[in-house]
């Protein structure tokens, strides 16, 4: 008989974060409280760090197993270009 470990069985969680280029003003909020995940481009707007945009959209979007402070950059953002589903 074998001992069952809490993670055995239970999927992982995705989740996308979304910014929204057009939207972006460039304040800097999302660097300040989320470097994982944000920076400045060069473009001084916000870049979604591993992810690639859609030309035809505008948005940038990143698949990860924990948001964690992206959530944060989200709600503070002054335009809500970014967005987590």
């Amino acid at each position: 008989m074998g001992f069952f470990s809490p993670s055995e069985g239970k999927k992982k969680t995705f989740m996308k974060i979304i910014l929204e280029k057009s939207k972006c003003i460039g304040c800097g909020n999302c660097v300040a409280l989320c470097e994982k995940f944000f920076e400045l481009g060069g473009d001084g707007k916000c870049h979604l760090k591993g992810s690639e945009l859609d030309p035809k959209t505008q948005r940038e979007t990143l698949e990860v197993d924990n948001s964690e402070c992206a959530k944060d950059a989200a709600e503070t953002c002054p335009v809500q270009a970014i967005s987590i589903e």
